[in-house]
C-alpha cells in the first residue's frame, strides 16, 4: 500500500483495548503502512516504564494521581469485567493456554517496527507525567500538531 498513512488516538488506559490499537499498528506497519499513535491522559499509561516511575518534583496531586494509576502495560485493568484484577488474570491465562503475546510483546513490536509515538504535552502536564518516566521513542507534541497528523492521514482511529 503506497503512501498510505494511519493515525490512531489513545485515550483509553485498558488492556483490552490497549492491545487492539497495537494489533491494528502493527498490522498496518507489517503492510507498509505508516502509523502514529497518539496518546492523551489514560492513553499515557501505557508507556509508562515501571522501573522510571518517579515522584520526585511533582505536586501532591501528582504523586497522587502516579500513585494510583497503571505503571504500565501490564499493569492497564481490563474495561469489561476486570473484578478488580480477577477478570484480567482469567484473560492472560486464557491468552497463554492459545499462546497468544501479550501486551508488552505487541509494544515492543510496534517500537521495533517503526511505529510513531507521540504524546499530549497538555494531557502529561496535568497528569504529572514526565518525560523520562515514559518510552523513550515518545515524542511529545501539542493537539495541533496531532490534528495536522490527522488530517493528511487516510485512517484515523480513536481509541
Amino acid at each position: 500500500m503506497e503512501n498510505k498513512k494511519m493515525n490512531l488516538l489513545m485515550f483509553s488506559g485498558e488492556y483490552d483495548k490497549a492491545m487492539a490499537a497495537l494489533i491494528l499498528a502493527n498490522s498496518a506497519r507489517e503492510m507498509d503502512i505508516e502509523v502514529t499513535m497518539f496518546f492523551a491522559f489514560w492513553g499515557l499509561c501505557l508507556l509508562r516504564e515501571p522501573e522510571k516511575v518517579s515522584s520526585d518534583d511533582k505536586s501532591i496531586y501528582e504523586k497522587m494521581l502516579g500513585a494510583m494509576t497503571p505503571k504500565g502495560p501490564e499493569d492497564l485493568p481490563l474495561s469489561k469485567m476486570n473484578f478488580s484484577g480477577i477478570g484480567k488474570e482469567m484473560m492472560l491465562d486464557m491468552m497463554a493456554d492459545k499462546e497468544a503475546p501479550r501486551l508488552i510483546d505487541f509494544l515492543n513490536g510496534a517500537r521495533k517496527k517503526g511505529v510513531r509515538f507521540r504524546g499530549c504535552k497538555l494531557s502529561m502536564e496535568i497528569m504529572g507525567f514526565k518525560k523520562e518516566e515514559l518510552i523513550p521513542e515518545l515524542e511529545i507534541i501539542e493537539a495541533k500538531e496531532y490534528l495536522k497528523d490527522a488530517m493528511a492521514s487516510d485512517m484515523q482511529l480513536f481509541i
